[in-house]
């Protein structure tokens, strides 16, 4: 290539930063807005697998600006964090305030992503292949990244055909032209901050699955004596913890002014917490049991109104219930499931219930890690936080025995034959070896 064909990153008064610092910074803060906006339009993804490509897309989004930060780390000076246009921020909210999802949908996958797409691709082209290889070298990972999302994106829009609005994509595409050349008069702001965007606080789902069948209650009755019982338990309660993720969309939306390395490990959980989402469905399928029998509800009961952001102390407790108390709670349930179910010869459930024990000391660890920093933020005392967590799991574990015999009481209704038939269908297909001799086990917490 020669010189004439090339951009030069050094200019006539350039002291030791080259220029492709700036641009690095500026395509740093449109990926984290990507991040925010799959944030705030995601809970109005219906389809159950539509939900898991966006929950990886958060994880994806995040490596994508992990990429570009750690490049800015290897230039002289503090550069990571640098201000950028305010125009980039008008590109950003132009994306996010479309008019429907299906609107925002093109508008992130198709208008934004595909315009940062073409600016990668034509930087790779143009800079020196030797002298900033390892910023070529980034970007060709973020293409990676951009590749899948485009492929399901065709995908989705194959499924789903729309029409983009039309005075909406001229919107962005005017925007779009704006940022061509920049200068920082005045920082942007994260994407959404200075808007009235506000999110759906019921997520939202295809109909034909949501619905209930009162299968936790019989299954909690019988948890500690029934090894049949835990399994289906444990099956459709990661498929449960679906819902998770699509909560924790709101959290993240809600910490723009958290640290970056906040953001990052909540959205890993929220990933993780989608993984098990699908590997609760994938083992109910490997028993012939689909979402359209059981249904996959939100249990959230929230309404169908709108929210514009969680407060500091609801995303406070809202950590702390998950991180010392739903997760903790349950290690040691989980564990003896682990080992009964290898030990009865059920060896991919017991895969199933392994890889979450892994995620989930993680998840604990996170929280351990960042509730100091919210209770700071949120202006309340967290130096008993253990403490309060421990008493908090005593009471939910009495709670859970007293429901227990409550439910033991109550007549065997139609939902409870459709627990035990799915039971049934399970041990047809995959019957365990110690069915018969498994001795009892802890409550459920």
């Amino acid at each position: 290539m020669s010189t004439e064909q090339r951009i030069v990153l050094v200019e006539p008064n350039s002291r030791m930063r080259p220029t492709n610092v700036g641009r690095l910074c500026e395509w740093q803060y449109l990926e984290r807005s990507i991040l925010r906006m799959l944030a705030g339009w995601g809970r109005y993804m219906p389809g159950f697998y539509d939900k898991s490509a966006i929950h990886r897309f958060v994880w994806e989004q995040t490596e994508c600006v992990q990429r570009l930060r750690d490049r800015l780390t290897q230039f002289p000076g503090d550069n990571v964090d640098s201000p950028v246009s305010r125009q980039l921020e008008e590109l950003a909210n132009t994306v996010l305030l479309a008019p429907t999802p299906a609107d925002a949908w093109d508008g992130i996958f198709r208008l934004l992503t595909g315009g940062l797409v073409t600016a990668y691709s034509q930087y790779a082209g143009s800079a020196h292949g030797v002298h900033d290889a390892p910023t070529i070298a980034v970007l060709h990972e973020l293409i990676g990244f951009k590749e899948q999302q485009r492929l399901w994106f065709r995908d989705y829009r194959r499924r789903n055909p729309h029409t983009t609005d039309r005075d909406y994509e001229e919107r962005v595409s005017r925007a779009l032209v704006a940022c061509e050349r920049l200068t920082v008069e005045e920082a942007a702001a994260p994407v959404g901050v200075k808007t009235d965007f506000r999110l759906p606080k019921k997520s939202h789902r295809d109909a034909v699955v949501d619905f209930r069948k009162d299968l936790w209650g019989w299954l909690m009755m019988d948890f500690p004596t029934d090894i049949e019982a835990r399994r289906l338990f444990w099956c459709y309660g990661y498929l449960m913890e679906k819902n998770i993720p699509d909560d924790q969309l709101i959290w993240l939306w809600s910490a723009s002014d958290m640290p970056w390395d906040y953001q990052r490990d909540l959205a890993r959980h929220l990933w993780d917490e989608s993984r098990h989402g699908d590997s609760g469905c994938s083992r109910l399928l490997d028993f012939g049991i689909a979402l359209e029998e059981i249904g996959f509800p939100d249990y959230s009961d929230k309404g169908e109104d709108f929210l514009e952001t969680m407060s500091p102390r609801e995303l406070y407790d809202a950590t702390f219930a998950i991180g010392m108390i739903a997760e903790t709670a349950h290690f040691r349930v989980k564990q003896e499931a682990y080992q009964d179910f290898r030990d009865g010869g059920d060896l991919e459930s017991a895969e199933m219930m392994l890889f979450d024990i892994i995620d989930e000391n993680a998840h604990v660890q996170y929280a351990h890690k960042w509730l100091p920093v919210l209770a700071q933020r949120a202006g309340i005392d967290n130096s008993d936080y253990k403490e309060r967590a421990q008493k908090m799991r005593e009471e939910g574990q009495a709670g859970s025995l007293k429901n227990n015999a409550e439910r033991a009481r109550q007549p065997r209704n139609a939902d409870y034959h459709f627990t035990r038939h799915l039971i049934e269908r399970m041990r047809r297909i995959k019957p365990l070896t110690n069915a018969g001799t498994c001795p009892p086990r802890s409550p459920l917490p």
